[in-house]
């Protein structure tokens, strides 16, 4: 066999030289003579992008920190035959049934996501039940009807709604603000207090007072308008993630149904 010409065998030779380079690439680093694969940079780096942070140099740099110290720590624990223990073995399933659990769910998720249609039809139904008259009232709540009452001459004597309810009434949320309940619909209040609302006309008060659990009331109708929806658009994120929820939970419900076991559930 004849011996390679020179160009080959500097070829050859370049290469040789060249291949702990290419395989030093594919490692961050190499601790007490065992590589640390940049697959394992990746990985992080992945995690840190799905998790919504921005990558860049300096997360580059801290991963590669990161990656070098668990090796070393990691030697460290093994040296010690921590690895072999009971608890460790315990916690490694644990961790074990936790990835795959969560890759299920993300591929259910991913095969089985929210179509625009659905989304829009979900919204069609809570904007109909959201459909109706809103009432923009006032109310002055006090604790005894003597006092309701006394109130109510004042106002028929012309004294002020808004500065009555500021001195007199008990609900905190409206009172410094004259009563001002902002815009809702009747049913969004307690039965009796509703009812009288949906009564009134726009800039009339109640002629007599209201009682409900929390009091007696006198109310004022100030404006009504058609129920204020948002766009589609506007809620649609969460009008997904919400519905993303549902069929993970359907898709639970039925593994649990389908599984057989001896067990009983507590909702059983």
């Amino acid at each position: 066999m004849t011996k390679p010409s020179h160009p080959l065998r500097a070829a050859v030779a370049a290469a040789v030289l060249l291949l702990p380079i290419a395989v030093f690439a594919q490692n961050v680093a190499i601790v007490n003579g065992k590589a640390v694969p940049k697959t394992r940079v990746d990985n992080l780096l992945q995690q840190a992008a799905k998790a919504g942070q921005k990558v860049g140099p300096e997360m580059e740099q801290q991963a590669k920190d990161q990656v070098v110290l668990r090796e070393i720590y990691t030697q460290e624990a093994e040296r010690k035959g921590m690895a072999t223990s009971a608890d460790y073995r315990a916690q490694m399933e644990l961790a074990r049934q936790s990835i795959l659990i969560r890759e299920l769910f993300e591929d259910f998720r991913k095969k089985h996501p929210v179509t625009d249609a659905e989304a829009k039809a979900e919204y069609d139904k809570f904007k109909a039940q959201a459909a109706g008259v809103e009432y923009r009232a006032r109310h002055i709540l006090v604790e005894n009807e003597d006092e309701a009452k006394a109130l109510l001459a004042k106002l028929k004597a012309g004294a002020s709604f808004e500065e009555l309810a500021k001195k007199n009434s008990k609900d905190p949320g409206s009172a410094e603000n004259g009563g001002d309940l902002d815009f809702a619909k009747a049913d969004a209040y307690v039965p009796e207090f509703g009812q009288a609302l949906a009564k009134l006309k726009k800039g009339e008060t109640t002629e007599a007072p209201v009682k409900t659990q929390f009091g007696w009331h006198i109310i004022r109708l100030d404006d009504t308008r058609e129920a204020q929806f948002p766009a589609f658009e506007d809620v649609k994120p969460q009008l997904v993630q919400r519905m993303e929820q549902i069929k993970l939970q359907q898709y639970q419900e039925e593994l649990r149904k389908a599984a057989k076991t001896d067990y009983k559930f507590a909702a059983e």
